[in-house]
Order: structure tokens, then sequence, then C-alpha cells
């Protein structure tokens, strides 16, 4: 394998990486750019899920709101902008897609238009919503961060990730109630809005748009006022009952009704430094924002008629029921040729991750390789080397040894010499001359053990002649005291 393909290869995974860092993980800290959005540049906590992820939504170059989307609901958790501004009135727009959503190797950093979208990234639709999701269906696509709210640059409003299933009648009142309460209550009582953070989200129920988008249970909102002294913060839910009105609850209270129960702001938007008096006035004109609402819908003013609050619609929405058809018969064979091109690109992408993944292999295997026999090398020569330092330590221990052995000798030899020094010269002399005595003495002794003998031998014979005496002597006393005991007894016989 060549150089170029493998400088390709490595180019093709950089970019991937590259364009992936965009959209991070909602365990992942912060929306990068997009955290001036969030009080204390800190977004909410507590709302990491594995289907979550960050967008930092651009247009033009630059930051305009940050998003946190579901992509199992396929509708926003969460948008958060800054202090609103008016939009001015102009042409429609489109809405558009976030196509790193589905591929995090697309090129485009930004979103775009749904058709340009097909044609580069792969597999689009997976992971979001699309306008197809849609089309035919009893909702719009309601923006959690409305157009009109969105200053000068209303177009990356119009992206499907900042928007939520809405019935028409509920996409109106949520869109008059966020205007009433930022134009009437929110701003005036924020310093004119300068250091208002706003979230809005919705809060996915059970049932789904084609099977795919789930419609909200219901939306909401949170500010938080950061003006230094005068500082508050509120919460309001909105319901897609037509006999529902807006309910303002506190912070609180609203973390406790959202899934997860995540922290909306840092410390509660300064709990502690909170202005209860403008938060009274605040709810003063909530109430006259909940008479209103339920005057429109007693009079049922918001049937028949489209708001100006209301996003522009396509002029393909605008088409006749012939239009819809059309549009129904040209799905299909859209979404079959985006299967087609999906799969060529999936296949082609594989092949390269093939190869890629084989070159890696390769690589690991000669770099095992190289590494074993570096190590095997030094390791060679480590021990050579060691044994070789430790040659003149070994002859100093055996010259040591000898030296102390020679020594031990001489001790011994000096041991013996004192000692033998030590004897004294009578007892050399005894010695010496204890032949000679033993000499001497022998004809002594010899003559003592004759005398000896003779003596034995004389008692001997004395003994034995004394003996046999002795026996006589009684012999002789036995018969003659016989002899007269037989006289005495027969006198007249003798």
């Amino acid at each position: 394998m060549g150089p170029a393909l493998w400088l390709a290869l490595g180019g093709l995974l950089g970019l991937a990486e590259l364009l992936e860092g965009r959209l991070v993980r909602e365990e992942e800290a912060g929306f990068g750019e997009c955290d001036r959005f969030f009080y204390a540049g800190t977004p909410p906590a507590g709302l990491a899920a594995a289907a979550h992820v960050k967008i930092c939504q651009r247009s033009g170059g630059a930051e305009r709101f940050a998003t946190l989307y579901s992509t199992r609901d396929r509708i926003p958790v969460y948008s958060a902008f800054r202090a609103a501004r008016p939009a001015p009135l102009g042409s429609e727009q489109r809405w558009l897609v976030e196509p790193q959503i589905d591929d995090p190797s697309s090129n485009l950093e930004e979103v775009t238009e749904e058709a340009d979208a097909t044609t580069s990234a792969n597999s689009l639709g997976g992971k979001q919503a699309l306008n197809a999701d849609y089309l035919g269906s009893d909702y719009e696509r309601g923006q959690l961060y409305p157009f009109s709210l969105s200053g000068d640059s209303p177009t990356a409003t119009f992206t499907l990730t900042n928007a939520a299933p809405m019935t028409p009648s509920f996409q109106k009142r949520w869109y008059m109630n966020l205007h009433s309460l930022m134009d009437r209550a929110l701003t005036p009582q924020c310093g004119g809005g300068d250091e208002l953070y706003i979230l809005t989200g919705a809060v996915p129920s059970d049932l789904r748009v084609r099977g795919r988008v789930s419609v909200p249970e219901f939306v909401w909102l949170a500010a938080c006022c950061a003006v230094p002294g005068g500082g508050w913060a509120m919460g309001f839910v909105q319901h897609p009952r037509d006999a529902e009105v807006i309910e303002d609850v506190m912070v609180k209270e609203l973390e406790k009704l959202l899934p997860y129960n995540p922290q909306l702001f840092q410390n509660n938007c300064g709990e502690t430094e909170q202005d209860t008096e403008k938060m009274k006035k605040i709810l003063e004109v909530v109430n006259q924002v909940q008479e209103e609402e339920r005057m429109v819908q007693s009079k049922g003013s918001a049937r028949g008629t489209r708001s100006a609050l209301l996003p522009p619609e396509p002029a393909g929405e605008r088409s006749s029921l012939l239009g819809k058809l059309l549009g129904f018969i040209a799905t299909p064979l859209i979404k079959l040729c985006q299967l087609i091109y999906s799969l060529a690109i999936g296949v082609l992408k594989y092949v390269v991750y093939f190869l890629w993944f084989v070159t890696k292999q390769v690589i690991h295997g000669i770099e095992s390789s190289l590494y074993r026999l570096g190590s095997a090398t030094i390791s060679y020569f480590l021990t050579i080397g060691e044994e070789l330092a430790s040659i003149p330590w070994k002859v100093l221990k055996v010259v040591v040894r000898i030296t102390r052995a020679i020594l031990r000798i001489l001790c011994c030899l000096l041991k013996v010499v004192c000692r033998v020094l030590g004897i004294p010269v009578r007892v050399l002399v005894d010695v010496a001359t204890f032949p000679v005595y033993t000499i001497g003495a022998v004809p002594i002794v010899c003559q003592d053990i004759a005398v000896g003998l003779g003596g034995i031998i004389s008692l001997l014979f004395d003994t034995a002649f004394g003996t046999m005496g002795g026996l006589f002597q009684a012999i002789f006393t036995v018969c003659k005291w016989i002899g007269y005991k037989m006289t005495f007894d027969n006198p007249g016989e003798l």
C-alpha cells in the first residue's frame, strides 16, 4: 500500500473526526461557542442521555442559539437563546436539516436544505425529522425558538432540529403566548432583556407522527434574568389541549415536571438575590395573558385566519390537493433514490474503512514486531553489559576470599607456635626421658612379677597342706570321740 493511499485514508478519517466535533454528546461538557446562550455559561445539568446531541446552531458564519436534540424522539429537548428581538418580516423561509446528525463525516458545517443534504449526507433522516414526516399529517413544524423572536437572522430557526409537531391551533397559541410574555412581562422586567436567558423545550409523549417524530406532551419555557440586584427566574408550561391556558410555575416546580429532573439554571439563577416585586409584576401580566387566551378560545378566532407570528409557509405547502398527491407519489421515488445513493456511499465508506482497518492492522503488526525486536536487542545488550560490568567485582571478591583464607592459615600456624612455645621445659624433659626410665624399669618390673608369682605358688602350697592337715586333724578327733563313746557305753566288753 503506497504512501498516497495512506495519506488519503488518514485524511478522510481525520476530516470525519474534525466534523464530528461540532455535534457532541450530552455527557461532554458545554456547547463550545454557544455557551454564551446559557446563564453563567453553564447548560442545564442532569439531561445526560446517549440519544441527546448538542448542537451549536449557526447561520451566516455566526452562532445564533443552542439546541439539545433527541435523536430517539426526533424533536429538540430544549433550545436556548438570549434576549429576543422582533424579526423583520421578509420572504418565505425553507425548512433546513442538520446533516451531521445522521452523517458525522459530512462536509457541511451549517444547516442546509434537505435536497442539498440528500446528495451529500448518508442515511439522512435516520436520527432526525424530515419534511416528509410532516407532509399530509395534522401537525405543523412548531418552533421552540420562534423565528419572530430571532432578530436579524431568522433563517437559523427554520431548522427541523428546532421544531416539534404541533397542531395549528396549538402552534398559534404557543407563539402568541411567547410574544405576549416576552414583550409585556419578561423583557420589560429585565432591564430591556440584555441579561435575559431563555430556555424553551418539549416533553415527548408516546404519540408519534408517522411512527417517527414524537408529539410533545407539553412545551415549556424557563426564563432567567441576571440583572445584578434585581434578577429573577420564572417557568411556564403550555399543554396542547385547546381548553388549557399557559401556566406559570416556579423553576424548581418546572424541573420536577421534566424528565431526568434537571437543574435548568446554575444556582437556580441566583435564587438568594431574586427580586420578588418584579416576579409579582410578571405574574400580573401572566394573568392578563391567560385571560386573553381564554377569550380567544371562547370566540374561536384562532380558526380560519393565519397569524403574522406564525412562520411563513413554503410555496410547496400552499399547493392544492393535486400538489399533495404528486408529493405522495414523488416521495417514495425520492426515498428510493436516497436509499440507492446511501447504499452506494455506505458500501464505498465501508470499503475505505476496511482498507484503513487492514492497513492499521498491518502497521500495528509491524510496530509490534519492531518493538519486540528492539526490546529483545536492548535486553541482550543490557545483560551482556551487566555481566561485563560484574567481572571486576567478581574477581575482587575471589581475591578477597583467597586473602582471607591465607590469613586464616597464618593465624592457625601462629596459634600452634604460640602453644608449643608456651609448654614448660620440665614437661619437655620428662617427655624426653620417658623412654629411658621405661627401659630401665623393665628388669625391676620383671623381678617383681617373678617374686609375686613365687609368693602366689608358695601361698597355694601352704594353703593346700594346711587344709589337708586340718582335715586329718578333724577326722582323727571324730574317730577319737567315737572310741571314747563306745568305751563308756560298753565297759564290760572292754
